[in-house]
C-alpha cells in the first residue's frame, strides 16, 4: 500500500527532467519535495547486500519499475567496483528518476558525472576518482593499466611517426621550392649569360664595322652619345653627391662642330640658369630635355646638341647607379634617343667601361668607341698599366705588385730599397683607386740606417753594388727597421678616404703596388689624352703639365700645352704606349700619367710612365671647352696652341690654366647668374676678340659647384691671371669670420 501511494504521488507530479546537462551539475536533484522519503541504501565494495532490510523496502516500493532500475544499478556496481569504492550511498528516489532518462538513450553511453549523482556522498566518491591510478586499483584494474600503457605506447610511436612525417614532408617542401628557386636562378642566369655574351658579340660585330668604316664616318656628319659614367662598381657605392662627379664633365657638349651633333646624356636635372649659360656659350641653337622630354627648348636651326635626364634618376635618387645603368632602365629616353639617331651615323663614347654599357649600345644598335668592360677594367689597374708600360717598352718607376701580405711587403719593400738607394720616398698604391685617393708614402729620411746604407753603396759604387752578396746587410738592416717605420710614418696622401696608415694597409694588402717616387726635388707631372682610333692610328688630343694643390699626389688641374718634356719625345712615348694598348684591343680615350725629372747621377732629364686611365679624362673635356672657346687648334706635335686673332693679326699661340678640382664651399649661397654678374663686375670675363680670359664650367645646379680655366698669351700671365681670379672670388665670396672650405689657394 505504501508502494501504491508512492506511484501516485509521482504519477500526479508529473516530473520533467532537466537536461542532460544539469544532471551534472551538484544541485540536480534539490527540487524534490522535501516529505517525499529518499529510500536510501548503500553499496559496500561495489556490490548491493540484497538481503539488507533498506535495499529489500527500496525494492518493494519501485517493483512495477524495477526493470529499468536495475540497469541503472548495474551501471553504478560497475563503476564503483572498477574505481574501488568502500561505500557508496544511493538515495532510491534518484535512481529511480535516472532510470527514468536511462531509458531515452544514456545506455548507450553512460558517464561517470549523472551516474554518481544519485548518491548521496557523491562528493567523497567524486573526489576517490578522480585520484590518479584509482582506476588501476579496482575490478580489471590489471588488464586496464595494460591497455593503458599500449595505447599510450601506440600513441606515442603513431606521434613520433606523425612528427617526423611532418619533418620529412617540411624538409622535402623546402628542398623542392629551394630546388625551385636554384633551377630558376640557373635559368635567369644562363639567359643573362646568354644575353650579355649575345650583346658583347654584337658589340664586336658592330665595333669591327667602326673600325672599317672609322675615315668616312669621320668626314660625314654624325652624332656622339656621351655617356660620362666615371666610376666603377667598388667606387661608387661610398661616394657623396654621385650624381654631381658623375656630371662633372658636362664641358664634353664643346665636342660639336659643323658636322658634329652631341647628345649628353646627364646624371641630373640641370636648372635653367645652367642650360641658359651652355647654350650662349656654345653660340648655338640647342634642345635640351629632361625624363618626361616634353620641356625640350626648341630651335628654328638644326639642333647641335641636346641634353637628356635618364627617368631612372627619379627611380633611384639614392643608389648611386652607373649612368649607363640608369639609361639602360629608362626605355622613354632611349626611344627618344633612337629617334634622333634615325638614319644618321652615331656612335658612343662612354666613361669607364661597365658591362651596361653593351646593353644600352645593343638597345641602340649602335658601336661604342672604347674596349670591352672586361678589357677596360683589367688594364685600367695599377698593375695592368705596368704591364702595358713594360710591353711598350717605357720607364716605369721601380716598383712590385700583387702585394698580399705584411711580410711580403716588408720584403719587397727592403729589396726595393736596397736596389734603389737614391729614392728618397716610396709610394704605396691601391691597385684599383686612382689619383691621390689610394695613396700612401713614407719618406726614407726617417729609417736610422738610410744614411749607413748610402755610404755603404758609395763605398762600393754602382758598378760593383748588383750582386745579392754585397747587398745582404743591408738588405736584413732594412728587413729589420722596417716595421716599425712603417708605424710610425706611413701616411696616407688624403685622410679623407684613409684617416691613418692602419686603414690603408687593409685595403692595401688585398691590392697593392709599391712603387718609387722620383729621387729628385723637380718632379713634373704631365697627362696626356690620346684617341686610339678603330682604325689603328695613335692621335695625340690633349696634354697639359699637372698643378697640384695642398697633396701633392693629386692634381687638381692643368696647364695646356704641356712644356716639361720635347714633344718629340712625348710623341714617341705615347705612340709607343697607344700601340701597346691597340695591340691588346684597347680602343677610344685613355689617359697617360707621366713623371719628369733630372736624374743628378746621369744629370739626364728622366721620365717615367705611372698610370693609364682607360676613360674619357676630365683634362680632355675642358680641353674641348678651350678649343672652342678660342675657335684654334691644340698641337701637341708641336706643343703649341694656336688660335686665329683678329684681321691683319697673326695666328696667336695661347697658354690655357685649367683647374679639374677646384671647389668653394661657398659657392652654395650665390645663384650661378649672380657669380656670373659678380665676376663680370671685377673684369673676370673672357674676350671673344683677343681669345683671352676666364670662363666656368657649371655641372651643378644646387650645390653650384663649378671649375673654370683662364687663358693667356703665355704661361706666365695665365698663371698670374689664374690665381688674381681666384683670389678675388675667394674675398667676394667668403665671410671674414667664417672661411668656407676650399683649395683656391
Amino acid at each position: 500500500k505504501h508502494a501504491e501511494d508512492c506511484l501516485k504521488t509521482v504519477n500526479k507530479q508529473q516530473l520533467v527532467l532537466p537536461p542532460i546537462e544539469d544532471l551534472q551539475k551538484k544541485t540536480i536533484f534539490k527540487s524534490l519535495p522535501v516529505d517525499i522519503p529518499r529510500y536510501l541504501f548503500t553499496i559496500r565494495s561495489g556490490q548491493v547486500d540484497p538481503m539488507a532490510a533498506d535495499f529489500c523496502h527500496f525494492k518493494q516500493c519501485f517493483v512495477l519499475c524495477w526493470s529499468s532500475v536495475v540497469d541503472v544499478l548495474e551501471a553504478l556496481q560497475k563503476l564503483l567496483r572498477e574505481f574501488a569504492v568502500p561505500l557508496a550511498k544511493v538515495s532510491g528516489e534518484r535512481l529511480v528518476e535516472l532510470s527514468h532518462v536511462w531509458d531515452s538513450g544514456w545506455s548507450k553511453a553512460p558517464s561517470a558525472m549523472p551516474v554518481l549523482s544519485v548518491l548521496e556522498n557523491w562528493e567523497e566518491v567524486s573526489e576517490l576518482i578522480s585520484h590518479p591510478g584509482q582506476r588501476y586499483k579496482g575490478e580489471g584494474g590489471i588488464e586496464a593499466a595494460a591497455i593503458h600503457i599500449q595505447s599510450s605506447w601506440r600513441r606515442y610511436l603513431a606521434r613520433t611517426a606523425y612528427l617526423c612525417h611532418c619533418r620529412r614532408k617540411w624538409a622535402a617542401g623546402t628542398i623542392a621550392i629551394s630546388w625551385l628557386m636554384h633551377a630558376q636562378l640557373c635559368r635567369v642566369r644562363k639567359a643573362l649569360q646568354a644575353r650579355r655574351f649575345s650583346q658583347l658579340e654584337n658589340s664586336r660585330s658592330r665595333a669591327q664595322h667602326l673600325a672599317a668604316n672609322w675615315k668616312r664616318i669621320q668626314s660625314f656628319k654624325r652624332t656622339i652619345i656621351h655617356i660620362p659614367s666615371l666610376y666603377s662598381q667598388r667606387k661608387r657605392l661610398n661616394l657623396r653627391g654621385f650624381d654631381i662627379l658623375q656630371n662633372i664633365q658636362m664641358s664634353r657638349l664643346c665636342d660639336i662642330r659643323e658636322n658634329v651633333e652631341v647628345i649628353y646624356i646627364c646624371p641630373q636635372h640641370l636648372g635653367n640658369d645652367i642650360l641658359d649659360y651652355y647654350t650662349s656659350l656654345l653660340k648655338c641653337d640647342g634642345a635640351t630635355d629632361g625624363a618626361d622630354t616634353t620641356t625640350a627648348r626648341a630651335s628654328s636651326s638644326v639642333r647641335r646638341y641636346i641634353i637628356l635626364t635618364p627617368e631612372a634618376v627619379d627611380y633611384f635618387p639614392t643608389h648611386n647607379m652607373c649612368l649607363s645603368t640608369l639609361l639602360k632602365y629608362s626605355p622613354q629616353t632611349l626611344k627618344h634617343i633612337r629617334n634622333l639617331i634615325q638614319g644618321k651615323h652615331a656612335y658612343i663614347v662612354g666613361g669607364i667601361a661597365h658591362v651596361d654599357d653593351l646593353a644600352v649600345a645593343d638597345e641602340l644598335g649602335l658601336p661604342i668607341l672604347g674596349p670591352e668592360p672586361a678589357i677596360a677594367q683589367h688594364y685600367s689597374t695599377k698593375s695592368g698599366a705596368r704591364r702595358i708600360f713594360v710591353g711598350a717598352e717605357i720607364d716605369v718607376p721601380p716598383g712590385q705588385g700583387n702585394i698580399y701580405s705584411l711580410n711580403q711587403l716588408h720584403e719587397t719593400l727592403a729589396e726595393l730599397m736596397t736596389q734603389n738607394t737614391d729614392v728618397q720616398r716610396w709610394l704605396f698604391k691601391i691597385d684599383s683607386e686612382d689619383g691621390g685617393r689610394g695613396t700612401a708614402y713614407c719618406d726614407t729620411c726617417h729609417l736610422s740606417c738610410y744614411k749607413w746604407a748610402l755610404q755603404e753603396y758609395h763605398r762600393y759604387g754602382p758598378e760593383l753594388w748588383n750582386p745579392k752578396c754585397i747587398q745582404e746587410t743591408v738588405l736584413l738592416r732594412y728587413l729589420d727597421e722596417i716595421p716599425e717605420w712603417l708605424t710610425h710614418y706611413a701616411q696616407p696622401a688624403k685622410t679623407s678616404c684613409y684617416p691613418n696608415w692602419a686603414c690603408f694597409l687593409k685595403t692595401f694588402l688585398r691590392q697593392g703596388v709599391v712603387e718609387a717616387y722620383p729621387p729628385s726635388n723637380s718632379v713634373t707631372c704631365l697627362t696626356v689624352d690620346l684617341l686610339l682610333e678603330p682604325g689603328g692610328e695613335v692621335t695625340m688630343f690633349s696634354c697639359g703639365d699637372q698643378l697640384h694643390g695642398g697633396c701633392k699626389l693629386e692634381a687638381i688641374g692643368s696647364i695646356v700645352p704641356q712644356s716639361s718634356v720635347h714633344p718629340e719625345t712625348l710623341h714617341s712615348i705615347c705612340t709607343r704606349v697607344g700601340r701597346a694598348c691597340l695591340q691588346r684591343r684597347i680602343v677610344g680615350y685613355v689617359s697617360v700619367d707621366l713623371v719628369t725629372f733630372l736624374d743628378h747621377n746621369t744629370m739626364e732629364k728622366k721620365v717615367w710612365a705611372v698610370d693609364l686611365d682607360i676613360t674619357y679624362s676630365n683634362q680632355l673635356a675642358m680641353t674641348q671647352m678651350l678649343l672652342m672657346m678660342t675657335g684654334g687648334t691644340l698641337n701637341c706635335r708641336t706643343g703649341c696652341l694656336e688660335a686665329p686673332m683678329p684681321i691683319r693679326a697673326p695666328v696667336g699661340n695661347l697658354c690655357a690654366v685649367i683647374g679639374n678640382h677646384l671647389f668653394h664651399s661657398d659657392l652654395s649661397m650665390l645663384y650661378n647668374k649672380v657669380f656670373l654678374m659678380m665676376c663680370k663686375a671685377h673684369g673676370i670675363r673672357f674676350n671673344k676678340k683677343t681669345k683671352q680670359g676666364t670662363v666656368f664650367a657649371f655641372f651643378d645646379s644646387t650645390k653650384r659647384s663649378s671649375i673654370g680655366m683662364t687663358v693667356s698669351e703665355d704661361l706666365q700671365r695665365a698663371l698670374a691671371t689664374f690665381a688674381r681670379h681666384l683670389s678675388v672670388i675667394h674675398q667676394e665670396i667668403s665671410v671674414p669670420k667664417s672661411q668656407g672650405e676650399t683649395n683656391f689657394m
